[in-house]
């Protein structure tokens, strides 16, 4: 009987909110916001402490379905749409997916979040470049800042200026910035973006037919493809051409090249078969970043998220925990 009371009152210290918290999967959750101008769309998990997710090109919010599940579990877990895609709002204009508004984005999304709290911050790809820059422009908002296969911009210029396998892998960039990129990545109900982004991870069951179709569904969004390639076009990235050489000290992704060191703690995920941004991509981030991890996957391509979700969970999971 002794025992038997121990039990019933330690669940009633611990609470059994407390215990359900690790053991349910939270629900996720549909929400529309107006920030800095434009009506966002969101899905999160849980709550807690915020931590933001910023999906890349040609995703949206659900390109983190695994981390917002696992995350919401001890978080505020957050995944917007980025202007331009799926639900959110679309400017028409070129200039307004410029880096320093996305930026804003981002900032006022987190401010109404996390009523200015430190957050963590967690971002891929073209999310990942808006992370770079916000943690350049606000680092005293930010607790810590993950970055799964994204270029820092200052790295990525001298890259893009000097480095030919990197100038070649970068050669898509110049087709997106192109008047026919809606039309040739449109064609065949998005066959191109089906290949090149679900290809390898239909076949390996990273992906299922499901996640296919809700792809399809947010890129065939009125606008949300010329919103997502309207970020390439704005920041006018990609290698030098005979039009456009490359200029000495120059940055990437329309950032300030005066004001490129990260003041926060960072960890850096690398798919290293990833064969458009590579791996030279590591080589002197530190120089930019002081307090770096870097945790490279070795068979690990551009879309490390989806097919490795456990280890990136875990990766993150390990950084972010407090140290006692």
């Amino acid at each position: 009987m002794t025992i038997r009371f121990g039990v019933v009152g330690l669940l009633a210290i611990l609470g059994t909110g407390l215990l359900e918290g690790k053991m349910h999967t939270p629900k996720l959750q549909d929400h529309f916001v107006e920030v800095n101008g434009i009506r966002l769309h969101y899905v999160s998990a849980g709550k807690g402490p915020l931590i933001l997710f910023l999906h890349g090109f040609p995703e949206f919010w659900y390109e983190w379905k695994n981390q917002l599940t696992e995350f919401g579990r001890d978080h505020l877990a957050v995944a917007p749409d980025m202007r331009g895609y799926n639900l959110s709002g679309k400017p028409a204009e070129v200039d307004q997916y410029q880096v320093k508004i996305l930026v804003e984005d981002v900032h006022k999304l987190a401010e109404q979040l996390g009523h200015k709290k430190k957050f963590i911050l967690v971002a891929h790809d073209w999310g990942g470049a808006v992370a770079w820059a916000y943690a350049m422009q606000y680092p005293e908002t930010l607790e810590k800042l993950v970055i799964i296969n994204a270029p820092h911009p200052g790295v990525f210029a001298r890259l893009l200026a000097q480095d030919p396998a990197q100038q070649k892998a970068s050669q898509y960039m110049l087709m997106f910035r192109s008047p026919q990129a809606e039309q040739m990545l449109s064609a065949n109900n998005y066959g191109n973006l089906v290949q090149g982004v679900l290809g390898a991870g239909l076949k390996s069951g990273a992906f299922t037919e499901e996640d296919k179709q809700e792809y399809i569904k947010a890129w065939s969004q009125p606008g949300a493809l010329t919103g997502g390639l309207n970020y390439y076009r704005a920041a006018k990235v990609g290698p030098p051409t005979a039009a456009d050489p490359p200029k000495e000290g120059a940055s990437s992704f329309g950032v300030d090249p005066g004001k490129m060191m990260i003041n926060v703690p960072t960890l850096v995920i690398w798919g290293e078969k990833d064969t458009a941004l590579l791996t030279g991509n590591l080589d002197g981030l530190d120089k930019f970043v002081p307090q770096l991890t870097i945790k490279r996957i070795p068979d690990g391509t551009h879309w490390v998220i989806h097919e490795k979700p456990d280890e990136v969970n875990a990766l993150i999971r390990d950084f972010i925990q407090p140290v006692h």
